[in-house]
């Protein structure tokens, strides 16, 4: 299975999905492809915001060595799971499907609709955002196994 986490800039929110995901699938020996990447393109190949690193180190998570990277269409063929982190993120994957096989393939990251914060703007946010991402990870290798 190959799952890939989408949000705004890829440093913020789908790092932390990434590098959540990634290490709980590894502790269960499922072998399974997560990776995350941006709408924009502002941050392509840098590492994740240091808040996201720093959050991440503090719950037992090494996300320092993951770079940013801009979604592209390719990405449709590439993954079976596209999973945005609100709204905006879903509106812009989807302009980029060209036909119904990939539209299927995109979903909000959360279930109900709900959106994960984007916590750029308030280093208050971090440790809630973390904390959302790492429970829905642990629902979502549940749901898919």
């Amino acid at each position: 299975m190959k799952i890939l986490m989408v949000c705004l800039g890829n440093i913020c929110r789908s790092p932390l999905a990434e590098g959540i995901m990634r290490h709980l699938v590894d502790d269960q020996n499922l072998n399974w492809e997560i990776s995350s990447a941006g709408t924009g393109d502002w941050h392509v190949n840098q590492p994740a915001d240091r808040r996201s690193i720093a959050v991440a180190r503090n719950f037992g998570y090494d996300i320092s060595e993951q770079r940013a990277r801009l979604f592209n269409q390719d990405m449709f063929e590439d993954f079976d799971h596209i999973l945005v982190m609100d709204q905006n993120n879903l509106r812009d994957v989807l302009k980029m499907a060209s036909n119904d096989e990939q539209r299927n393939k995109v979903k909000l990251f959360l279930p109900d609709e709900l959106e994960v914060t984007d916590p750029y703007f308030d280093d208050r946010l971090f440790e809630p955002v973390f904390l959302e991402i790492e429970e829905r990870c642990k629902q979502l290798i549940e749901e898919f196994k």
